[in-house]
């Protein structure tokens, strides 16, 4: 049995897909952001995105939303020098957002990148991201599979 999650939030930018024949973005043995506020500028997460960059590894960013100049960079850089990477807003509404992206972070054994922790953007580590085996992002939908979270977390 394969354990993983769906949730229904698809690709923010078509330009995203790396499947043009089935329009989905799949990425294998990602790297996962998960960061709970709105994300406009890159700034911040330059250190993060080198260290993804060097290890080979897509990234996956699921934020509150994703827009503006950190969207147009990210799509430059996917199309141009082929960084692979997509972004997805997260699941849910209010409180009901935060528990779906503590789930997800639970899942992918990621850590919940919240400001009101102190958490800055600009002093996250590649340790702090989730992993997962595999996410298949289509215009609607967002499915990760075989997170590598602790299997009795996830159970609980």
């Amino acid at each position: 049995v394969v354990k993983g999650m769906m949730f229904d939030r698809g690709y923010l930018s078509p330009y995203f897909v790396t499947n043009s024949e089935k329009m989905v973005t799949e990425l294998e043995n990602p790297f996962i952001l998960l960061f709970e506020k709105k994300l406009s500028n890159l700034q911040p997460m330059l250190p993060i995105l080198e260290a993804v960059v060097q290890s080979q590894r897509p990234l996956l960013i699921i934020a509150e939303d994703v827009e503006g100049e950190a969207l147009a960079t990210l799509v430059v850089n996917r199309l141009r020098d082929g960084l692979k990477v997509a972004a997805v807003k997260a699941p849910g509404f209010g409180d009901r957002r935060k528990a779906m992206m503590e789930d997800i972070a639970i899942l992918t054994k990621g850590e919940l990148i919240t400001e009101d922790l102190g958490m800055k953007l600009e002093n996250v580590s590649i340790k702090s991201l989730g992993t997962a085996k595999r996410v298949t992002i289509s215009k609607e939908n967002t499915v990760i599979v075989d997170g590598n979270g602790d299997k009795k977390n996830i159970e609980d």
